[in-house]
C-alpha cells in the first residue's frame, strides 16, 4: 500500500514522524537518573504503539523510518562513547577480530568512529559531563530499539546495522566488563533475529532468482554477524557479578548459532568455525559457546566432499 502522504520517504517528513524523532533523540541525550527519562521513553513507546495499532502502511513506515534512524544514530553514539572511554582509561584501539577481510584490517577505524561533526559534538558533551556509564546506557537503548523494531515487524533494520558494526565489535574486545555484558545481550538477541528473518517470508513470489539472491544476502549477513561477534561471545559471557546469560539462554543461543552455521555454504562454515576455534581455544576463562558438534559436522561434510571429488576423478 502506498504511503498516505503520497511520498516515498516513509512519512519521515510529517508531524508525527518529527515528534517521534524528537522523543527518541531526547532519550539518547538525558541521563537515566533524570526523573524525566522514563516519562520521555514512555511517550515514545505510546506513539510507536498507537502508530502500529492503526494498521495503516504510512504509519507503519513512520515507525520503521524513525526507529531505524534512531538505531543508527544510537549505534554511532555508542561507538563514539566507547572510543572515548577507552581513551580516558588509556586503552588501546580495541582487539583484533581474526577472520575479517584483509581490507578491514588496516582501516583507521578509531578516527572514523568520531569523524562526523554530530558525533564529535556529542562526544564532547559526554566528556564534559564525566559520564562513565554513557556507553552502557546507549547499549541498553540499542537493545530497547532492536526489540521495538522487531515488535513492529522490522527486525532486519537492526540486524543489518549490527552485522556491519565492525568498529564496535573491535572496541568490544577491550571494553569494560559491564559494557561487554550489554553487547553480549544485544548480540544474542540480534543473532536470533538474523536466523529467523527468512522464516516468515511468503514463498508466493515466483521470481526464483530474486528469492535466491535474497537468501544469499541473508546468509552473508548472518555470516558477518557471526564473524563480528563470536570473539566477544567467547571472552565475555561470564559477567562481573553474575553470568550475562542464563544457562537456558546460553543453550538457546548455541542452538541458534549451530542452526545458522549449518545453513551457510561449506566455505563460509569453515571461516566461521575456524574463527570460533581460535577464540574459544585461547580464552581460558570461558568454555562457551560450545560449537563442537557444528565443527564435527563441518569436518564430516568436508571429508565426504574430498572423497566424492576423488571418486569422480
Amino acid at each position: 500500500m502506498p504511503a498516505a502522504n503520497g511520498g516515498d520517504d516513509g512519512g519521515s517528513d510529517t508531524a508525527i514522524a518529527r515528534a517521534l524523532s524528537q522523543l527518541l533523540s531526547i532519550v539518547n541525550d538525558i541521563p537515566v537518573s533524570s526523573r524525566k527519562y522514563q516519562v520521555v521513553q514512555s511517550l515514545a513507546e505510546n506513539v510507536i504503539h498507537d502508530n502500529q495499532r492503526e494498521d495503516v502502511e504510512s504509519l507503519r513506515q513512520v515507525n520503521r523510518t524513525v526507529l531505524s534512524t534512531a538505531f543508527s544514530r544510537t549505534l554511532s553514539q555508542l561507538v563514539a562513547a566507547a572510543t572515548l572511554e577507552q581513551q580516558q582509561h588509556g586503552g588501546g584501539g580495541g582487539g583484533d577480530i581474526a577472520g575479517l577481510d584483509p581490507g578491514h584490517q588496516h582501516h583507521h577505524w578509531v578516527v572514523r568512529a568520531v569523524r562526523s561533526v554530530a558525533d564529535v559534538v556529542w562526544t564532547k558533551r559526554v566528556s564534559s559531563s564525566g559520564s562513565r556509564s554513557s556507553a552502557e546506557k546507549l547499549a541498553a537503548e540499542l537493545l530497547w530499539l532492536a526489540e521495538t523494531l522487531a515488535s513492529c515487524g522490522f527486525c532486519e533494520e537492526s540486524v543489518r546495522r549490527w552485522a556491519s558494526a565492525c568498529t564496535l565489535a573491535r572496541l568490544s574486545l577491550s571494553a569494560e566488563p559491564r559494557l561487554q555484558a550489554s553487547l553480549v545481550k544485544l548480540s544474542a538477541l540480534l543473532l536470533k533475529y538474523a536466523k529467523d528473518m527468512g522464516v516468515n517470508e511468503d514463498s508466493a513470489d515466483d521470481n526464483v532468482s530474486k528469492k535466491e539472491q535474497l537468501k544469499r544476502n541473508e546468509e552473508k549477513m548472518q555470516m558477518q554477524m557471526l564473524i563480528l561477534w563470536i570473539p566477544l561471545l567467547c571472552i565475555a559471557p561470564n559477567g562481573t557479578d553474575a553470568p550475562v546469560l542464563s544457562v537456558g539462554e546460553r543453550a538457546e543461543l548455541e542452538r541458534v548459532m549451530a542452526e545458522t552455521i549449518e545453513m551457510l555454504e561449506v566455505e563460509d562454515q569453515e571461516r566461521v568455525l575456524s574463527l570460533w576455534l581460535h577464540h574459544f581455544t585461547y580464552c581460558s576463562s570461558s568454555d562457551w559457546p560450545n560449537l563442537h558438534a557444528s565443527y564435527a559436522r563441518w569436518c564430516n561434510a568436508s571429508r565426504k566432499h574430498l572423497l566424492n571429488h576423488n571418486h569422480n576423478l
